[in-house]
């Protein structure tokens, strides 16, 4: 697939300008053949069209005074034969370069969505997802006017004014040249204004997907506006949103208004001279009739593109506008573009160790200070701690969510921010608190990471997970449609589905990010003895607030303010009787 030349990432200030020679490189040359092929079909139909005006000169000229009968039919039969040529090569058109426009279009999606999920977590974080949507389906629309109808209109047109010109300064070359005084005012004008423009069309497309990204959060959290009363307030922000995007547009037409105010009264001003001059020249019997209407005729065919351009420019600097943007992301540095990451795991143990390692998501604002520890394969290393201590943190870096900022992770002795990022996550499997499900049934979103899993894998995760527990109640059983986030499944069942998933993509590594927190007991139940037959030799990082789950962990590392405070087993720090073991009675006391 072509698509825009990836450079290094750029600065905030240094942004990205597409030109009409680097998209023609990049989009138009590569379908070189394609677009040839449509530019002779609108050499052909340009031709054609100016048939009709030659004809009419002549049927004033010479059919009509000499009463021909003969030479009308030919006439009437040439005129039919043009309409005839141009009907069939606008077909042709449409279905070449209007069909390949929209192909490119949902080529450049495809490339944009996934360059998108190559990029790192930390991205996402600041990045609203409803934004990522319009960029990746808006920003690339406006390409179908660089190889379908904008380059129809731009080329044909520009090619029917060069031939109707020359026909014009044949004709009468007085005439032609003051016609094209008003007309070069013209694009004076155009010109400065689209270079006015395209700066309003990029600031479109930001306004846009901000837009569509808090439209986006305000559909998926609909049940917290409702428990708020809080509609009004959603009201007023997405007003707010539309209003800007409704001034951004006031912009843009008030510039193209004033381009097409502008050519309206150059034109009139050219054709009213036309009038004068042609009048004075019939008058003095230099010019016929048939003349002058052929040339008013031709002279609609040269002004008529340079009037469309107007509009064709502003679809060509939209499309670039996009394309700008567009380019902006396909720049941003994937995770597995980082040099480093040369190591392609193979037979992996599982064995993790983190040695003195720190990070900060904010400059000089560390969360974590100088954290070790052992995991070694197939042990149970639980994280526990007030809320911001650092635990999810330190999950993060295990799955490679996070970079640390000092320090070594290593798995199976290999240094983890070395390691191709594909060859370790093959071998990983996280549970999170509040799991995320994906519309569809409950088989689909077990098997999502491994499709071509067999029925007996399948129904082997299902039953170690319980999931058959609550399914086999349902009608459709595993078929059954679970809705947007599965809202149709209680949280337990959702975490068994979750837990299901993990078992059956098969990991050496397991994080699992609060798991249990939300359940109730009955579930609470069945969901540990799910993780059980998870951890099962597996080397497995669990965060944990209900410290009961955890008694059976190989160690528990206690974390305060990013530090390791305590370590040990369950027993071990009970007898410490520290910082874990007031943690542990406090909760035994509710």
């Amino acid at each position: 697939m072509q698509h825009l030349k990836e450079t290094p990432k750029r600065s905030k200030t240094d942004k990205p300008k597409v030109t009409i020679l680097s998209a023609f490189k990049t989009i138009i040359w590569p379908r070189r053949k394609l677009v040839f092929l449509g530019l002779l079909l609108i050499v052909i139909r340009s031709i054609s069209g100016l048939i009709l005006p030659w004809q009419s000169k002549v049927l004033l000229d010479d059919v009509v005074p000499n009463k021909d009968f003969d030479q009308l039919y030919v006439l009437i039969a040439i005129v039919i034969t043009a309409i005839t040529v141009q009907a069939v090569t606008s077909f042709a058109l449409t279905k070449i370069l209007s069909v390949q426009a929209q192909y490119l279009i949902s080529e450049l999606r495809a490339q944009v969505q996934k360059k998108v999920l190559s990029l790192p977590i930390s991205f996402f974080d600041n990045t609203k997802s409803g934004a990522l949507v319009s960029r990746i389906m808006s920003d690339v629309e406006g390409v179908r006017n660089l190889i379908g109808t904008g380059l129809v209109q731009l080329v044909g047109g520009t090619f029917t004014a060069i031939i109707s010109m020359i026909i014009l300064i044949k004709l009468n070359a007085w005439m032609t040249l003051f016609v094209f005084v008003p007309l070069s005012i013209f694009a004076i004008i155009a010109l400065k204004a689209f270079k006015y423009i395209r700066p309003i069309f990029r600031t479109r497309g930001k306004i846009n997907a901000e837009v569509k990204g808090r439209l986006t959060e305000t559909l998926a959290g609909v049940r917290v506006i409702k428990a708020f009363n809080a509609e009004e307030q959603e009201n007023k922000v997405f007003e707010k949103g539309v209003n800007d995007i409704f001034q951004n547009v006031k912009k843009s037409l008030t510039a193209t208004a004033f381009m097409t105010s502008s050519s309206t009264f150059l034109i009139g001003v050219a054709t009213t001279g036309i009038m004068g001059i042609g009048g004075y020249y019939m008058i003095e019997g230099s010019m016929t009739s048939g003349e002058f209407l052929f040339f008013t005729l031709v002279l609609g065919f040269m002004i008529a593109p340079i009037v469309q351009m107007s509009n064709i420019g502003s679809q060509l600097t939209e499309a670039l506008a996009g394309l700008d943007r567009t380019e902006e992301l396909m720049n941003l540095t994937a995770e597995e573009d980082d040099d480093n990451r040369t190591i392609q795991l193979e037979a992996l143990k599982g064995d993790l160790i983190f040695k003195d390692v720190s990070f900060e998501y904010e400059k000089d604002k560390p969360v974590l200070h100088n954290i070790s520890f052992n995991a070694p394969s197939g042990s149970v290393v639980a994280l526990v701690g007030s809320s911001g201590s650092g635990k999810s943190t330190i999950a993060g870096l295990s799955a490679t969510f996070l970079n640390p900022k000092s320090g070594t992770i290593t798995i199976d002795g290999k240094d983890l921010s070395q390691v191709k990022l594909q060859s370790f996550r093959k071998n990983l499997g996280v549970v999170l608190q509040d799991e995320f499900l994906f519309e569809g049934t409950i088989r689909d979103n077990i098997m999502f990471p491994r499709p071509n899993a067999t029925e007996a894998q399948l129904q082997n995760a299902v039953k170690a997970a319980y999931v058959n527990e609550f399914t086999d109640r349902f009608d459709e059983g595993l078929e059954t449609l679970i809705g947007e986030r599965g809202v149709k499944l209680s949280g337990g069942q959702r975490q068994r589905i979750a837990i299901a998933r993990a078992i059956l993509a098969d990991p050496k590594v397991i994080i699992l990010d609060e798991a249990t927190s939300n359940l109730d007991t009955e579930s609470e139940g069945l969901i540990q003895k799910s993780l059980s037959e998870l951890t099962n030799n597996r080397t497995t990082i669990v965060i944990a607030h209900r410290l009961s789950t955890i008694k059976k962990a190989d160690q528990i590392l206690v974390i305060e303010n990013g530090r390791i405070v305590e370590r040990g087993n369950h027993d071990e720090l009970l007898k410490a009787e520290g910082r874990y073991y007031d943690l542990y009675t406090f909760q035994a006391k509710i």
